[in-house]
């Protein structure tokens, strides 16, 4: 009798380019899913292995359109009842997560639909990384690996080798993030205040603190249609910076964001791979989360601390 694989990882379509390099650093294969598609945009899943007893890990970012996040739950439902021994969800980018709460009267609040939807289809764990708030972890009653793009950030700053640095945020929302970076190098910390008069524009901003001759790196989750960081570059150009970079988690890039960016004051951004970038901007660079998630696979199989593996 052969013996089972402790653990089997599977992908979602539209994450299989990062589901395959995680395979390739814990040095195993991707798991064999059929995803067939019907005339009027259903679709179905089946598992073409037996996973009965496994430790399923299944990866998906539930970054638009919808049907990624459906397809992973009936990833999930599948693997329910095809007697998976544990169920994971790997979702390094976590979508919806912009409505975490009742900001006005008669909204919802999608992170805690999705998060109901993901506990009722049946995951045991979620592993997902810089999520835009962080109480969303509270709204699962399973065990939440909360990664952070930190890890691959704050090499690649100190690769730079920058002179006069300064971190920034292009929103007071993002401080604690930025204060964190600032803090763990040692460098000064400056705000961008804006205000909004509806989503995805922004009507004022305004500088807190001072940017002239340093070189600027601008720090937050994601970027969507980079109206707010490409205006926070360009008024710390106008307010003397030397140079202006940006790192965000999450590669929304939602159009005309690549126009934007290539618009801007921005020397260049920087991504993880938790979403892929289909546009066309040379300023747009990626760093790869892979071995980060399968580190995080690895300890959780064989029960190891994962807050170790944080550089803060």
């Amino acid at each position: 009798m052969s013996e089972k694989a402790p653990f089997l990882v599977f992908s979602g379509t539209k994450s299989r380019y990062l589901a395959e390099k995680i395979c390739s650093s814990l040095g195993c294969p991707l798991g064999n899913m059929n995803i067939t598609h019907f005339a009027d945009g259903e679709f179905s899943v089946s598992y073409e292995e037996s996973i009965r007893g496994s430790h399923v890990f299944l990866v998906q970012s539930t970054f638009p359109n919808s049907d990624n996040l459906m397809e992973l739950l009936l990833m999930i439902d599948a693997a329910k009842r095809a007697s998976a021994k544990s169920i994971v969800a790997v979702i390094p980018y976590f979508g919806w997560a912009r409505q975490d709460r009742k900001d006005k009267p008669r909204v919802s609040i999608g992170a805690k639909l999705v998060a109901d939807m993901l506990s009722v289809a049946g995951i045991d764990r979620l592993i997902t990384m810089d999520l835009h708030a962080d109480q969303i972890q509270g709204f699962f009653d399973i065990p939440v690996d909360h990664l952070y793009a930190s890890s691959v950030f704050l090499p690649y700053i100190q690769s730079l080798n920058l002179d006069e640095l300064v971190i920034a945020t292009p929103d007071v929302g993002g401080s604690k993030r930025a204060n964190t970076f600032s803090k763990y190098l040692g460098v000064p910390l400056v705000l961008c205040n804006k205000q909004r008069l509806k989503p995805n524009e922004v009507a004022a901003m305004q500088i807190i603190g001072d940017v002239e001759g340093k070189n600027v790196i601008l720090v937050d989750d994601m970027v969507d249609t980079a109206g707010t960081i490409s205006k926070s570059a360009d008024l710390m150009m106008a307010n003397g910076a030397k140079s202006v970079r940006a790192m965000a988690s999450h590669c929304v890039m939602s159009d005309p964001a690549s126009e934007r960016v290539d618009e801007s004051a921005l020397t260049e951004i920087v991504f993880t791979d938790s979403i892929p970038y289909h546009g066309s901007s040379k300023k747009v660079k990626q760093l790869s989360i892979a071995d980060i998630f399968a580190e995080t696979i690895r300890r959780v199989v064989n029960n190891e601390s994962i807050s170790s593996q944080y550089l803060i």
